[in-house]
């Protein structure tokens, strides 16, 4: 039985380059007349990924990231690799991370800093040295496990697609081989590998699906892994039709907008529009998804179609409000705005760098503006210090043209700026604290410019498009 097993792992060793040159020529994934990065861990899989290579003829160079999550075994990892690759003569790029200060100054979470901070670099190295791709050591195991993890937590046709094997500049040749292959290969070859100890743990999903839930499948099916991969590999061809459908009822449905001058950008859902598309569910689950919103409050959102304006949802870098009808998702300020002051006339740069331009000028010497970001008024009415802020609960103002005094939240509603956009309105007041200005909407009839005036006092706000806060989003 023992040289029955042996026989076999042996097979499985020398067929695995033969697949992976099958899998590459079916995906056109790589040339031979190009330079790779190979990401190399230590582990086994990515150190069978470079074996491979090298065998079946590629120009390959190593990159290994030392996060710095694991104290001395890290640095036994690196030096492993250095090892291995001073061996094979193959040339190693190594990088340190300071993983945990990177997250905590990023807010996110160790997991996604660590691939944050490992594919920022991969991009930037395969520039630098002129590599095609990076080519990563993910296996049939790891798309079957990412198709069962999306299920579990909720997922619509491309969560079923699993791992890709080519995403960009990321290339994934060994997608056609399990682990047990990659094993197999490393006994054949002779070649020892380093081990992940948290890849032994069971507290995070991957890994409970790996060691739990996975043995329990092949138990009742041997093949259930081919079987999902399988099932993986002839939903690709809906997923297209899909993807085209969906695509075209999303660009019904959205709307592009901007706000406050031109200041802000933001997307609106018409509830009607998306009620009568093909897939009014998929359609709204393949926008929310694509910027952040987490399945559950996807199917949130769609469970309160109906509610009244005001609820709000929110994803980590954009916000959703009911807004009258519409669904409107603005990018989420992560800072509050402190607001800022103007002690006198000059440049200023506030917020995000954006620019305000405050000057005085001769009536004579200088035109009233008609332009959103551009307020002209009597210099004489106006008392420094000037203070840019957000616009507050209780706030008035006398809009040019009108007699009387108004709220600035009543005169936003019939503007129809949307409720998101209503809390961070900025507006300028003066040294009374007098509002003068509400930026990119409309100036204080009191303060107006007039046959009597002999100095203007002009703001201007800077919209340059790189200052814009534009959606993330193409439909």
């Amino acid at each position: 039985m023992s040289n029955q097993k042996n026989s076999q792992a042996s097979s499985s060793g020398t067929f695995l380059p033969q697949m992976v040159d099958d899998f590459i020529s079916l995906h056109h994934l790589m040339r031979h007349d190009a330079l790779y990065l190979v990401a190399l861990s230590g582990g086994a899989d990515s150190v069978a990924l470079l074996l491979v290579l090298r065998q079946l003829g590629y120009q390959v160079e190593a990159i290994h990231c030392n996060f710095k999550l694991r104290g001395d075994e890290s640095d036994r990892d690196e030096q492993f690799c250095a090892d291995l690759c001073e061996r094979l003569g193959v040339k190693l790029h190594r990088v340190h991370f300071d993983t945990r200060f990177y997250a905590s100054q990023h807010h996110v979470s160790i997991e996604m800093a660590a691939r944050e901070l490992r594919y920022n670099y991969f991009a930037r190295l395969a520039n630098e040295i002129k590599a095609e791709g990076v080519c990563v050591a993910h296996h049939l195991d790891d798309s079957v496990e990412t198709i069962l993890m999306n299920l579990i937590r909720g997922t619509g046709v491309q969560g079923l697609l699993g791992i890709q094997p080519i995403n960009g500049m990321v290339i994934r040749p060994l997608l056609c081989a399990k682990r047990k292959d990659v094993v197999d290969y490393l006994n054949t070859q002779g070649q020892s590998y380093v081990t992940d100890s948290t890849n032994l743990e069971t507290d995070a999903v991957r890994n409970k699906i790996r060691l739990q839930i996975m043995p329990l499948f092949e138990k009742i099916n041997p093949a259930s892994k081919q079987n999902i991969a399988r099932m993986s590999e002839r939903l690709s061809s809906v997923a297209d039709v899909y993807r085209q459908v969906i695509g075209e009822d999303a660009a019904r449905v959205v709307e592009h907008q901007s706000a406050i001058g031109g200041l802000e950008r933001f997307l609106r859902i018409s509830i009607d529009a998306l009620l009568k598309v093909r897939q009014p569910h998929d359609t709204l689950y393949h926008i929310l998804n694509y910027l952040g919103f987490q399945p559950a409050q996807v199917e949130q959102v769609w469970d309160n179609l109906h509610a009244e304006t005001g609820k709000m949802f929110t994803s980590d870098t954009y916000e959703l409000d009911f807004d009258r009808g519409y669904l409107v998702v603005v990018p989420r300020r992560t800072t509050p705005f402190p607001g800022f002051t103007i002690p006198i006339e000059g440049t200023y740069h506030l917020d995000g760098g954006l620019p305000v331009d405050v000057a005085v000028a001769d009536a004579n010497n200088c035109d009233v503006s008609r332009d959103d970001l551009v307020a002209t008024l009597d210099a004489d009415l106006v008392s420094f210090p000037l203070r840019l802020r957000f616009a507050e609960q209780g706030d008035r103002f006398q809009p040019y043209g009108m007699k009387g005094m108004k709220l600035v939240s009543d005169f936003l509603t019939d503007q129809k700026v949307p409720l998101a956009l209503k809390r961070r309105q900025m507006l300028v007041e003066d040294a009374s604290g007098r509002i003068v200005w509400l930026v990119g909407l409309r100036t204080d009839q009191r303060f107006c410019v007039t046959s009597g005036t002999h100095r203007i006092l002009t703001i201007r706000v800077e919209a340059k498009e790189a200052e814009q806060r534009p959606i993330g989003v193409t439909l």
